[in-house]
């Protein structure tokens, strides 16, 4: 049999106000309610102990189900969500990610006669032979693509007052083009929001990335013009093989992941070092949620270890997104995003 509860929370659909309501207390509820709970959050009064939370034993569970635990969880309870982004966030606005068989970056680079396909982000290589990178950059220079559902769901997420910070593998910018200010997004391998002389009398002078992009666009003239202009090689803030991440990356690290009460991982293999590595600063109780097309790298880890409350959730990450939207009541608001200007 089930008995009934009548519990009071605060949720974001409820305009700030107490919301009542009362639900059975099936077997499954009481289990997740005897079961431990992430910390409560800073900024709103929860009942915690009342609240369902992410189960250990997951292989009971279908993905819908796991999916619509962490609408939940976004909805009643997480308040500092730190979102972990890769390449998979942004294939479907037509830049390739790296290391797919077949359609990633490294397998098409055959053009520029590389000794091996990473050459062409490493930066002695680009110091001998410029030519490769800058023609690669004036293809893949921001502004040629639009957001996709994951970006435009980060946004939501932020005018939302509910995203503490996004940390990113990607080098497109993108997350600035939805409309996330600067200072929530940690472009772990840089961007091209800045250029830089690195070679030279010059060397460590800021140059305008608008004069570093129109040169390219000249072609294979343009760019040896800006050289000589500045007394040497102007490269894009993007962190070459042989670099320092930036300082930013571990200086917000404490502040962001000692609060964090939900990691949101997308589109990311996991399998580059420091950045694999967030994974393990967030506290013990909070939740960590990988969407990913496959189990990769430290994704082999989520679901794995008794001592996390993980999710894995097998799908195209703009799939998993519109999915999320939709049990969070968010459907048409990620659609006018999606079709703005």
């Amino acid at each position: 049999g089930s008995s009934h509860v009548r519990s009071t929370l605060l949720c974001p659909w409820s305009g700030g106000r107490r919301a009542h309501s009362t639900m059975p207390v099936t077997p499954r509820l009481r289990h997740l309610w005897r079961c431990p709970v992430p910390r409560p959050s800073r900024a709103i009064g929860l009942v915690a102990s009342r609240l369902p939370c992410f189960s250990r034993s997951r292989a009971a569970h279908s993905a819908a189900s796991d999916l619509a635990e962490v609408a939940e969880h976004i909805s009643c309870r997480a308040r500092r969500i730190v979102a972990m982004t890769g390449a998979g966030i942004s294939t479907s606005a037509g830049i390739p990610d790296f290391r797919s068989p077949g359609t990633g970056l490294y397998d098409n680079l055959q053009k520029y006669r590389l000794p091996y396909p990473e050459a062409i982000f490493d930066l002695d290589f680009f110091r001998r032979q410029p030519a490769p990178f800058y023609d690669l950059c004036a293809e893949i220079w921001p502004g040629r693509f639009r957001p996709t559902p994951c970006h435009w769901f980060l946004r939501l997420l932020h005018d939302r007052g509910l995203l503490a910070r996004v940390y990113t593998q990607n080098i497109d910018s993108l997350e600035t083009l939805a409309g996330l200010p600067g200072d929530s997004v940690v472009a772990a391998h840089g961007n091209f929001d800045g250029c830089h002389v690195i070679t030279g009398w010059s060397a460590g002078r800021a140059v305008a990335p608008e004069e570093l992009r129109a040169a390219l666009a000249e072609g294979g003239e343009g760019w040896p013009a800006v050289v000589k202009r500045h007394g040497g090689l102007v490269k894009p803030d993007i962190v070459f093989f042989g670099e320092d991440l930036p300082r930013r990356f571990f200086r917000m690290q404490r502040l962001d992941f000692d609060d964090c009460d939900l990691l949101l991982v997308m589109g990311t293999s996991l399998q580059v070092s420091p950045f694999c590595d967030l994974i393990d600063l967030p506290a013990k109780g909070c939740p960590r949620v990988l969407i990913n097309r496959e189990r990769a790298g430290r994704g082999a880890e989520f679901g794995a270890l008794s001592d996390r409350w993980d999710v894995f959730h097998q799908a195209d990450c703009d799939d998993a997104v519109l999915e999320l939207c939709k049990m969070l009541g968010w459907e048409e608001d990620l659609a006018g995003l999606c079709q703005s200007p």
